[in-house]
């Protein structure tokens, strides 16, 4: 996959766009990771059928550094997904997070007034102060997430925990990406888990008046799905978490069929 790039208001962004030319569907990664993240979505029958676009957060795969490090925060990759979602016509996509995309999301949806769902993955919603023990599931690798030099043997242990228990998935593309990332990204995301640093994510949720959809690794290592089950979100897709078996943090990468036929029923349903 070869990236494009495109001038916003804040700065130069990287993303993947697939050859389809229906619904617009835009796809945000997580910490430390890329757009190439989205592979299995970009070139799959999916992404022939619905354009599809994957972008690099600031700092992130081939994306420019952030100018001001305040940008590396949810209301600062919140405002990229704003812009580069009018600069590239797709203000009434269906924009789906990972991990800290999802945090993403849902920190811009009132930049996306237009928009026809929401889609997370790997996303817990926090209020603050985040109850974190409660949202996520103790795991060492956890705290590389917020580290500004990272080794390859972090970057591993990191990506490891992406998967279900076990996986014989190929580490190496997830590992690339966490150390070409600007580890001041890491950095200022942990320093903007403050007071009035992201907006409350369980008062979003719980009052949307847009579809939200919320997938889940049945065999997740990092975020926990009775935490989310306890949340009040009317606007829930279905009424329940969708559970996808045989993966972990990383759903569209584990098990990209079953993961694009969610996204694909989630458009058919709500549109």
């Amino acid at each position: 996959m070869q990236p494009k790039t495109i001038q916003l208001p804040s700065q130069k962004i990287a993303y993947y766009e697939s050859a389809g030319t229906g619904s617009p569907v835009m796809l945000i990664h997580g910490n430390s990771a890329s757009g190439r993240s989205f592979q299995r979505q970009l070139e799959s029958d999916f992404g022939r059928k619905h354009r599809v676009v994957a972008i690099d957060l600031s700092g992130h795969g081939d994306s420019d550094p952030a100018g001001d490090l305040s940008a590396y925060s949810m209301p600062g990759y919140a405002k990229v997904v704003a812009e580069a979602a009018q600069a590239l016509g797709m203000e009434d996509a269906v924009f789906v997070g990972w991990s800290l995309g999802g945090h993403v999301v849902l920190e811009a949806h009132n930049l996306l007034p237009q928009a026809t769902g929401f889609v997370i993955f790997g996303t817990p919603p926090l209020a603050f102060p985040p109850a974190m023990e409660e949202a996520f599931l103790p795991n060492p690798a956890m705290g590389v997430g917020f580290t500004p030099e990272v080794t390859e043997e972090q970057a591993a242990a990191f990506a490891n925990a992406f998967l279900a228990p076990g996986a014989s998935i190929d580490l190496a593309p997830f590992v690339r990406d966490i150390l070409r990332t600007d580890g001041n990204a890491r950095a200022g995301l942990g320093a903007s888990i403050r007071p009035d640093g992201y907006q409350d994510e369980i008062v979003i949720a719980a009052n949307l008046s847009i579809p939200l959809a919320i997938l889940h690794g049945a065999e997740e290592q990092l975020v926990n799905a009775d935490y989310i089950r306890g949340l009040t979100i009317p606007t829930l897709w279905r009424n329940e978490i969708q559970v996808i078996e045989g993966a972990g943090h990383a759903p569209h990468w584990e098990q990209p069929e079953v993961f694009n036929g969610l996204l694909e029923a989630f458009i058919g349903e709500t549109q």
